[in-house]
């Protein structure tokens, strides 16, 4: 993924990560592409950055997926960069249905079927990037956000079967892990001085991005203890720091 000159879509552009990174790759010189579901979200980021562009797109709709891709390439056919950051974390009591159905809508579904429509306009470029924003939690769940839990572990592994499946095309595959950033993914997480600062999380998220050779698993520091606690021999032990009072 070159610095400068892409086409990059990025989901959940209107807040937190998304719009962080949006305002990143934005300086950086490349076409943005913010999508979610609120208009006025997305146009205030938009506003601040002219030449940006901003989409509405509901993640849970299958249809409402397929006519954003149709649009999105049509409007934009030099994309060449998809960034799946559009995601829902809701505290679950036991087994809450609804949630649990939106949550895997809207985190795990939702990527996998915009690749569906988008993969064959990326296979037909010179290069392309797919990236999925997963978590630490894809690697040591909290016990109160089940769901969400589930799927970022599940997206991590369909991650690394598209990165092998996709080996030796012109489409590369990363995976950016984060660890819990002061961000409005629930309430709380923003004003929490246990989550990491968002300014600082992107800065070294630009970082790693820019490292040669490319990586293909983007953790900053702070998330290793989750991500690394398996091959630590310590996941029995993280896991019960993390859910501790749960």
């Amino acid at each position: 993924m070159r610095k400068s000159g892409n086409t990059i879509l990025i989901t959940g552009g209107g807040s937190g990560i998304g719009a962080a990174l949006a305002h990143e790759f934005h300086a950086a010189g490349n076409q943005v592409i913010i999508a979610g579901r609120r208009q006025a979200a997305l146009d205030a980021v938009a506003a601040e950055h002219p030449g940006m562009a901003a989409l509405t797109v509901d993640m849970e709709d299958a249809a409402a997926i397929a006519a954003f891709a149709g649009k999105l390439v049509a409007d934009f056919p030099a994309l060449n960069v998809v960034i799946h950051n559009a995601g829902i974390m809701v505290v679950e009591e036991r087994i809450d249905l609804a949630i649990a159905e939106a949550t895997v809508a809207t985190n795990l579904l939702g990527p996998i079927r915009l690749t569906h429509v988008l993969l064959p306009h990326l296979l037909g470029l010179e290069a392309a990037t797919l990236m999925t924003v997963t978590s630490g939690l894809a690697f040591v769940p909290l016990a109160a956000t089940p769901t969400y839990s589930a799927t970022k572990a599940a997206l991590h592994s369909w991650s690394q079967s598209m990165r092998h499946q996709l080996r030796g095309s012109n489409v590369e595959v990363i995976e950016l892990a984060p660890p819990g950033v002061q961000t409005d993914l629930m309430p709380g997480h923003a004003e929490n001085p246990q989550m990491m600062p968002l300014d600082e999380f992107i800065a070294e998220v630009m970082g790693l991005l820019a490292q040669q050779p490319p990586l293909e698993e983007i953790c900053v520091e702070r998330v290793k203890f989750l991500r690394e606690a398996e091959r630590r021999g310590e996941f029995e032990q993280v896991f019960g720091i993390l859910n501790a009072g749960h």
